[in-house]
């Protein structure tokens, strides 16, 4: 699809981040945006704002990803409203704070992340696609992975990076059963980056519901972006970080190039892709983690 004025488009976990850039990407392509988020004020002002700031039509839907029945209803408001859809964007995420071995962690970290990281795109796909599929014209499903899990892994993060090695394998799935159906609608695995972005996902918590609410007291202090820059400036290094904005870019060229990776890179993450895939076909042990 190289023409996007007048489409519509749909974005969870839109309400800040990578989601409210995205939309507003979208916006200003002329497209009809919808914003689906679980947190009702942030969605209503973000809403407000672009459709203010771009001068298109966009709206906001409260939807919690972890359910398929609020996804359906965000589904039918959509249709209802404008008819069709043409671009979804499988976006929301959260990140549980990972402060312990793997096998002392909290199952409701892995079922909190999970519902909203794997099955927020996998409801997504059930309940757009088939609408996608039948109305017949060209469209997009883009789902944001991370290169953390979805390419290479953080070993002190394997919730996360579980749960985007998951969306990485289920989209290029996708992508692969729809090239075998000749459908108009193509699949795209979103990459954000090429650096650590400036979002809020290290709050994630505070949309944390009590279905969730961890067995065990957190042992450390919350996670921020902050935390992780003075951590990095104590070992000599200066981190660098990418805008939301900047993610948005590359996801919307990504989509006029029909690009199924979209996957910004520097020399250092492609050095350490590359170490990867030596590692399996050499069958060399992983090496132990240099962080």
């Amino acid at each position: 699809m190289k023409d996007f004025a007048g489409k519509v488009a749909v974005v969870t976990g839109g309400a800040s981040g990578v989601g409210r850039a995205l939309g507003a990407r979208l916006a200003r392509a002329g497209m009809k945006v919808v914003l689906a988020d679980v947190e009702a004020p942030a969605l209503e002002k973000t809403a407000g704002a672009l459709a203010h700031e771009t001068g298109a039509d966009v709206s906001g839907v409260v939807c919690d990803v972890t359910r398929l029945e609020s996804v359906e209803a965000l589904e039918r408001a959509v249709v209802a409203k404008h008819g069709r859809v043409h671009v979804l964007c499988n976006n929301a995420g959260v990140g549980a704070q990972e402060d312990a071995p793997l096998w002392e962690l909290p199952l409701s970290d892995w079922r909190w992340t999970f519902a909203v990281n794997v099955w927020g795109v996998v409801h997504g796909i059930k309940a757009f696609l088939p609408g996608m599929l039948a109305h017949g014209e060209a469209g997009h499903v883009m789902n944001t992975s991370s290169g953390n899990g979805g390419l290479t892994l953080v070993a002190g993060t394997p919730i996360y990076s579980a749960s985007k090695a998951a969306v990485s394998c289920i989209t290029e799935t996708l992508h692969l059963q729809l090239s075998q159906q000749k459908a108009k609608i193509r699949a795209h695995v979103l990459y954000p980056g090429p650096h650590i972005v400036t979002s809020n996902i290290f709050d994630a918590r505070r949309n944390r519901p009590a279905e969730f609410t961890r067995e065990v007291p957190q042992k450390a202090p919350p996670i921020t972006l902050d935390t992780i820059r003075s951590l990095a400036k104590l070992g000599g290094v200066e981190l660098q970080t990418t805008t939301p904005e900047e993610v948005a870019e590359h996801a919307f060229q990504g989509l006029l190039d029909d690009a199924y990776f979209i996957l910004p890179g520097t020399p250092e993450s492609e050095a350490r892709l590359r170490e990867r895939f030596e590692n399996v076909l050499q069958r060399r042990n992983p090496p132990p983690p240099a962080y």
